[in-house]
């Protein structure tokens, strides 16, 4: 692989784990919010629901890709900032996956509740 290739690459790496790292903080903050609306609906309609456990498990998840993602932002050596980009990569992908696991969860657990 030519130098230029290479440094292109690892832009594109940097890049990649800036918007993990942003996209990561504010879905925590999504998280936050949607468990503060679904403690409300609990208190109205004095039920308990998994949904906002599952949310919190999503959030902590984000937190943990951001931080990895801040992490590899500042680290110096090369081997150690693409195994945690990596990290923060798939750790992203997987609370992503699961806020769609807790969207449907939450919309089968609000819409069966009468």
């Amino acid at each position: 692989m030519n130098n230029t290739a290479e440094t292109q690459r690892q832009l594109l790496d940097h890049d990649i784990c800036v918007h993990i790292f942003t996209a990561s903080a504010a879905m925590v903050g999504v998280c936050l919010t949607v468990i503060g609306i679904i403690k409300m609906v609990i208190s109205l309609r004095h039920r308990d629901m998994l949904g906002e456990d599952l949310l919190a498990i999503n959030a902590m998840a984000y937190l943990v890709a951001c931080l990895m993602s801040y992490w590899a932002l500042r680290t110096r050596s090369l081997g150690r900032n693409h195994r945690l980009e990596r990290v923060a990569d798939v750790l992203f992908l997987a609370a992503l996956t699961l806020t769609a696991v807790n969207a449907a969860f939450i919309t089968w657990a609000v819409s069966s509740v009468h």
